[in-house]
């Protein structure tokens, strides 16, 4: 369950000049993906660089 734009996959692509999941996706996970109902990703892992740091302390 996660949000695209917090992830660690959803990255910039400077090339295309857009957002981009480097995740390999399926055919059927990309049409999720390109629609905008891929909330409940299953590859979701936050992109928080503290998150360790926090759990660490």
């Amino acid at each position: 369950m996660g949000n695209c734009e917090q992830c660690v996959y959803y990255t910039y692509d400077e090339q295309f000049a857009y957002y981009v999941c480097e995740m390999d996706l399926d055919e059927d996970e990309m049409r999720r993906f390109l629609q905008g109902n891929f909330a409940n990703c299953p590859y979701f892992r936050s992109g928080d660089d503290y998150l360790l740091v926090r759990k660490q302390n």
